[in-house]
């Protein structure tokens, strides 16, 4: 498996527009959910013993930012929901005669991953879908603020010679809007009685190495369990469009505590990345900021960020 809107600028043209209320007519599971911002997210995972092996690691395109291509439309059925409550997130995949896609290449243990992010990227979750035999696809789910965010399926059709995509559709959330700022970078991210060290940064044009230690009360946490065929999957998206990062996993031979990812930023700029593992039965998610061809900052996060299980 395989974005800069200036949240002042958007947090203005929403109040010129609709008031104190993100209108959006009448009017999803994991969240991460404290202060933390497409063609292609990054969505990439560590690989555990015999996994993927994705070898090679060949600079991608961003995804994420285009609803159609390669001949395959996201048709979300669901553009609109209210903040707060529980929805019903429905959507099909459509081929190029406009016909919906029904066969998919399994891919860590799933057809298609969804990604809902929103357009703050303060609100993350990686979702996986139930799809009906008619090609649609449906998950409920609940968005905590009201605003923009963005949705991304992930997935490689089974028609041969087909490659994996990334498609981006937008959808909104009715309910009061209050914009936040996204957090200042930092080299540690707290999550549930967890601490995880990001190493290594982002470089503009140039594949480098992420590497992420997981630990608790602090001792290194050794005995990660496998999720969806990975020890870690990693998320990357550019803060104001939101472009969708291919990150490609280092083949992992033991379970932990370190967890490793090879990326190349496709410009500068800042970008957030989410890290889901999972430990004792429950995947959590850890979130950093970090500008591509800076060095990451050194002081600890302070907030610690909301995970979610899958």
């Amino acid at each position: 498996m395989r974005t800069a809107l200036k949240l002042t600028a958007f947090a203005a043209a929403l109040a010129a527009t609709f008031g104190t209320a993100y209108g959006v007519g009448q009017g999803v599971a994991p969240v991460v959910e404290d202060r933390p911002p497409a063609r292609h997210d990054t969505h990439t995972e560590a690989a555990t013993e015999g996994g993927d092996d994705h070898g090679g690691h060949e600079a991608t395109p961003a995804g994420g930012l285009q609803i159609s291509e390669g001949g395959y439309t996201l048709d979300l059925k669901t553009p609109r929901v209210t903040a707060g409550e529980r929805s019903e997130l429905r959507f099909t995949i459509r081929d190029a005669d406009g016909d919906a896609v029904t066969a998919y290449r399994r891919e860590h243990d799933k057809e298609l991953h969804l990604i809902v992010a929103s357009r703050d990227l303060i609100t993350y979750r990686h979702l996986h879908p139930t799809r009906a035999a008619d090609g649609t696809w449906s998950i409920p789910v609940e968005l905590p603020r009201a605003g923009g965010y963005r949705v991304f399926a992930d997935f490689t059709p089974a028609k041969k010679g087909a490659k994996n995509l990334t498609l981006g559709a937008d959808l909104a959330a009715a309910g009061p809007y209050e914009p936040k700022e996204l957090p200042a970078p930092s080299k540690v991210a707290r999550i549930h009685g967890y601490e995880v060290e990001l190493s290594g940064g982002l470089r503009p044009g140039a594949e480098s190495e992420l590497k992420l230690t997981v630990s608790r009360n602090g001792r290194p946490v050794t005995d990660l369990q496998p999720y969806l065929g990975a020890y870690g999957h990693l998320v990357a998206l550019r803060s104001g469009d939101l472009a969708y990062l291919h990150v490609h996993p280092n083949t992992a031979t033991k379970p932990g505590p370190d967890i490793s990812f090879a990326a190349t930023a496709p410009s500068g700029g800042t970008y957030r990345l989410f890290l889901d593992f999972k430990h004792a039965g429950t995947v959590h998610t850890a979130a950093f900021t970090v500008h591509a061809g800076q060095a990451t900052a050194e002081e600890p996060a302070h907030e610690e960020a909301e995970g979610h299980g899958h």
